[in-house]
């Protein structure tokens, strides 16, 4: 006979983790079935090479609600983080650097070095974030209301939100206003004259969104992204002892105490679905597992498409869930590195850089052409590169003496172009030596161009680009692995290798995350749920969703069977 379980969470993903703790806290029977041998999903911890451990795509932490880490007890299972400070360090080509901290006079002395005038604007830009953040708090455990058939709840909870927004100062409602339509660049322009500060601020509204500086949307995910917390401080980012994969088994650790069951190694095959309703799992085994309840902490186009399956929801529905935005731009290189690299620009605060995170992006301009070569389908030909060095904090990483180095780059985008793919066949058929670093994009040398034969030859050319703001770090390399677009996609199975599960532009957020009329953690199929990043408030190493959808889970089991 098939096992049976009060809930069958399908991932062992942060949120699918965070899912299970509450819902076994509330004395549920719960199960999570994760298809890879490590918890976490792209939030993990893995020993790639002997003596190192990687945080293999996740990196830095600062979204994990304070909320969660209180009630879950966290600290307790072994969570733990190093604010990072430096917070910035943006080497220039010409030799000179930038540098930003977690002391606001010391960030204001350093933007001083460039605008006097930015230097006094920086701490009002500073309280302005902070009360657009509050707002935004409000936002992030509120069950988004359902605006395609607004019932009396729906209305309510739209009204609230309306009453905290009326309730913010004059200055903070228009600003609230215009950060959901602004781009990063218009948002920053009205703020600062100086290109140095300006573009350091704006990397915060590109990373993960196949979107540049300049495009429309971009604003809020500036906001997104400064508006986390690291032991009570706005907008500072950390690196996790023992690497982002602690995070996973802290909230497992937390989950287990309450009598949860978690399986590795455990694929789901489909979600069976008996007269619109789930009743459970079915394996890759063939082994069923029977459910009162199921949750996916997969995307929604992995849920719905591949595990649920078309024939089971309305061709609306199908549509919509089709038309989410989701292919990713971004590729992450992992390194075991011999000794911490050297920077030209800065050869006498070497302690302090390897602990900021780097960036490799001279201006915003640079930013917008890197967006423009993926926009046609092209590995960008100057990417922006976002470089940390979590062993400058955590020596628990790696052997003595040596570190672990990751590179985040953008933009990678998840499909080629057809005009990609020839310039690889032709610079193949012909024999050409590679072509120089100055244009990454025509480093295309596989037999078939695609990811998996391109990768390599791109990394190389963005270990040149390194190379040329720190001389003789390619020498420092022991390791390397390389995620493309396509390996987060088959490794993490993240739909188009997009790290939040979907853009989280403006027309994806709030009600309409994943699509309109079903924002609320429920599907179209009874007794199936979401707790992924594609549900609000959506991505990042953040809890919120999880939390949320167990809440909306426990409130509909007290309910019982909701009518069809």
């Amino acid at each position: 006979m098939a096992e049976f379980w009060d809930a069958v969470i399908i991932g062992g993903g942060h949120n699918g983790l965070v899912t299970a703790a509450y819902l076994a806290r509330a004395g549920l029977r719960v199960l999570v079935l994760e298809r890879r041998p490590v918890l976490g999903g792209a939030s993990c911890t893995e020993a790639l090479w002997p003596g190192y451990k990687v945080s293999t795509a996740a990196y830095s932490c600062s979204l994990l609600q304070e909320r969660v880490i209180r009630e879950l007890d966290l600290p307790r299972y072994g969570y733990r983080i190093y604010p990072r400070d430096p917070t910035f360090f943006r080497p220039h080509p010409d030799g000179s650097y930038f540098l930003m901290w977690q002391d606001l006079k010391k960030s204001c002395a350093e933007i001083a070095r460039f605008s006097p005038k930015d230097a006094e604007a920086y701490p009002a830009f500073e309280d302005h974030l902070e009360r657009l953040s509050q707002l935004v708090d409000k936002l992030l455990f509120l069950t988004p209301p359902d605006l395609a058939r607004a019932g009396l709840g729906d209305l309510l909870r739209l009204g609230r939100v309306g009453w905290d927004w009326w309730r913010m100062p004059a200055a903070a409602r228009v600003g609230e206003l215009k950060i959901f339509s602004q781009s990063a660049a218009e948002f920053l322009e009205e703020w600062f004259e100086s290109e140095q500060l300006k573009v350091t601020l704006a990397t915060n509204a590109i990373t993960g969104t196949f979107a540049g500086p300049r495009s429309p949307g971009t604003a809020y995910i500036l906001l997104h992204h400064v508006m986390g917390k690291v032991n009570g401080h706005r907008g500072l980012w950390g690196y996790v002892r023992g690497g982002m994969g602690t995070v996973a088994e802290a909230i497992a650790a937390s989950a287990r105490a309450a009598r949860a069951t978690i399986r590795t190694g455990a694929e789901v095959e489909r979600v069976l679905v008996r007269e619109e309703q789930a009743r459970g799992v079915v394996l890759r085994t063939g082994e069923e597992i029977q459910a009162r309840v199921v949750v996916s902490n997969a995307d929604p186009k992995r849920t719905f498409l591949k595990l649920v399956g078309e024939k089971e929801l309305e061709p609306e529905f199908v549509r919509q869930v089709r038309n989410i935005q989701m292919k990713g731009c971004v590729l992450k290189i992992n390194l075991a590195l011999d000794a911490l690299p050297e920077f030209t620009a800065a050869p006498n605060i070497r302690g302090g850089v390897h602990k900021a995170l780097i960036h490799i992006c001279p201006s915003t301009d640079y930013l917008e052409r890197a967006f423009d070569d993926a926009k046609y389908g092209r590995p960008s030909a100057h990417p922006f590169l976002e470089i940390s060095i979590p062993t400058a904090y955590d020596d628990t990483l790696a052997p003595s003496g040596k570190h672990v180095m990751g590179i985040f780059l953008q933009y990678a985008p998840y499909d080629l172009s057809a005009e990609a793919r020839l310039a690889a066949q032709t610079d193949l058929s012909s024999g050409a030596a590679m072509p120089a670093k100055e244009d990454l994009r025509d480093t295309n040398s596989p037999a078939t161009a695609n990811w998996k034969t391109l990768k390599d030859s791109y990394a190389d050319s963005v270990m040149d680009l390194i190379e040329d703001y720190a001389p003789g770090f390619k020498r420092l390399v022991l390791h390397r692995q390389v995620l493309s677009p396509l390996d987060l996609e088959e490794t993490f199975g993240l739909t188009g290798g997009h790290i939040f599960h979907g853009e989280m532009l403006p027309h994806q957020l709030f009600s309409l995350r994943p699509v309109p009329g079903w924002a609320a953690y429920r599907t179209p199929i009874r007794n199936l749920y979401l707790c992924g990043a594609g549900t609000h408030p959506g991505g990042g190493v953040m809890g919120a969703p999880g939390a949320n959808a167990a809440r909306e889970i426990l409130r509909a089991l007290r309910r019982g069977p909701r009518p069809r």
